[in-house]
C-alpha cells in the first residue's frame, strides 16, 4: 500500500496535501518547524528535522513510507541532498514537486549572484533602500553591510534583529503587484534582494520592481542532487500511479 512522505512547507506541498486527502491517498505532511503558525493540512503533519539522511532514511523504514515527494523550497538544498540520499538509503522512490525559475523579462534591471555570500559582497557600497527579500534565516549575513536600510518581510514576528537599520513587515503571501508597488514606493525601496524562488507567490515583488525601475540583486538557485522532476500536483498523481 502505498504511504507518501511531503516534505513541505511551499504552496505546491499545501495543493499537493488537499489533492492526496481528496483521493484518500496515505500521506503525511512533513514540516521543517522555522514558521511558528504553520498552514493546517488535511493530512497527518510532523514538524521538525529528521537528524540528517540516515535519520530520515530510519524514519522512512520505521513508517514504511513507500514514496516521498521533495517540496521544499528550491533553496533548501540541504534537505533536497539529504532526501535523495535518505531515498537511496531506504530503497524509496523519490520525486521533487518543483516551480520553474523565474526568469528576466524586458525592462528588468537584474544583476545574477551564484549565493548568499555573493550577494552581500555586492551590496558594498554606498547606503541604500533595500527590500530584502531573502527570509529570516539569513539576515545575519547582510549585517555585514549595516549601511543600507532595509525593509523585511517575514511571516512571522523576528524577535531581535541584526541590522541595526530596518523597517520590519509580518505578512504571509501570496502577495499581489499592486500592494507590493505602494509597499515599494511608501519605503522608497532602491534595490531588491531576492532569492529565485520561481513560482506565483512571490513574483509580485519583482514585478513592481520593473514597473518602478527598481534594480534586483537576483540570487540563483543551488546545484541540486539529479532526481526525477515534477512540475505540478497532476505530474505527481500520474508518477504515483505508475511508479
Amino acid at each position: 500500500m502505498t504511504h507518501l512522505l511531503i516534505l513541505g512547507g511551499t504552496t505546491e506541498a499545501n495543493a499537493l496535501a488537499k489533492a492526496l486527502a481528496e483521493q484518500g491517498i496515505p500521506a503525511t505532511y512533513s514540516y521543517a518547524g522555522r514558521v511558528e503558525n504553520p498552514r493546517p493540512q488535511p493530512l497527518p503533519v510532523r514538524v521538525g528535522g529528521f537528524g540528517g539522511a540516515e535519520g530520515l532514511a530510519n524514519y522512512l523504514r520505521d513508517h514504511a513510507v513507500t514514496h516521498v515527494v521533495d517540496a521544499t523550497h528550491p533553496f533548501a538544498a540541504q534537505m533536497s541532498r539529504n532526501a535523495a540520499a535518505a531515498c537511496r538509503k531506504a530503497g524509496v522512490t523519490l520525486a521533487a514537486l518543483t516551480r520553474p525559475a523565474w526568469t528576466a523579462q524586458e525592462g528588468d534591471r537584474w544583476q545574477h549572484v551564484p549565493d548568499i555570500d555573493s550577494a552581500v559582497t555586492a551590496m558594498s557600497g554606498a547606503p541604500q533602500r533595500v527590500f530584502l527579500a531573502v527570509g529570516r534565516m539569513h539576515l545575519e549575513d547582510f549585517a555585514a553591510q549595516p549601511q543600507h536600510h532595509y525593509l523585511l518581510r517575514l511571516v512571522d514576528e523576528p524577535g531581535a534583529l541584526p541590522l541595526p537599520n530596518c523597517d520590519v513587515v509580518v505578512s504571509r503571501g501570496p502577495f499581489t503587484f499592486e500592494d507590493d508597488q505602494a509597499l515599494m514606493r511608501q519605503h522608497g525601496i532602491e534595490l531588491v534582494v531576492s532569492k529565485n524562488a520561481g513560482g506565483t507567490g512571490a513574483r509580485a515583488k519583482l514585478d513592481a520592481a520593473r514597473a518602478l525601475g527598481v534594480p534586483v540583486l537576483m540570487i540563483d538557485r543551488p546545484a541540486l542532487p539529479q532526481r526525477t522532476e515534477l512540475s505540478n500536483v497532476a505530474q505527481v498523481l500520474d508518477w504515483l500511479a505508475h511508479s
